[in-house]
């Protein structure tokens, strides 16, 4: 467990970039994460990237029967306490690979934590994989979902693979805004 000077448990952030391909999820997952360093540094946040772990497919056992890197990261995921989740859109869907972490984790694992969402693609209209299937997927785990999201399309990229629209921009700050503030407000809650 980690801890401030004060000795009191830090609060963790976990972003996690959904796929095996490509970097754009992570580039936006991360700018999330650093916003929220940056304004709050009593936050620990940590990037959870799929593309550096070897996650076996769920095959329906106990989370905690897993080993190796499966077993990492259902426990890095089970171990937070607010997340931002990032997918890349293929085929009008989220990918496998996000849905596998959905599959292997217990359900308790979101159970009233907060989730906010960033998805990347290459249509305009691939934003309403958020709306269609990621928030579903929350509620079912009975997340809270922040009001807000972050859809990227490839064009707001420049050719460094950097974010360069500033509506995007933007909307990140918003995002990293909203997922602490409800962070805060349902520890508040929970301490009455």
């Amino acid at each position: 467990m980690t801890s401030n000077l004060k000795g009191e448990r830090l609060v963790k952030l976990l972003g996690i970039s959904g796929t095996i391909t490509g970097s754009k999820t992570a580039v936006v997952v991360n700018r999330v994460l650093k916003e929220v360093q940056n304004n709050h540094p009593g936050i620990e946040v940590k990037l959870l990237d799929l593309r550096q772990y070897d996650v076996q497919f769920c095959d329906g056992r106990d989370p905690a029967q897993y080993s190796g890197d499966t077993k990492k990261v259902i426990e890095l995921v089970c171990s937070s306490d607010f997340y931002v989740v990032g997918t890349p859109i293929f085929q009008a869907s989220l990918t496998g690979a996000l849905k596998n972490l959905f599959d292997l984790v217990p359900l308790s694992a979101f159970r009233s934590k907060v989730m906010g969402f960033i998805a990347t693609g290459g249509t305009y209209q691939h934003y309403l994989v958020i709306e269609n299937q990621l928030k579903p997927i929350a509620g079912y785990f009975r997340a809270y979902t922040t009001p807000g999201y972050v859809y990227v399309h490839r064009d707001h990229f420049n050719k460094d693979n950097e974010i360069a629209d500033t509506d995007v921009l933007k909307r990140i700050e918003n995002l990293a805004a909203e997922l602490v503030f409800m962070q805060k407000g349902l520890k508040k809650e929970s301490c009455m």
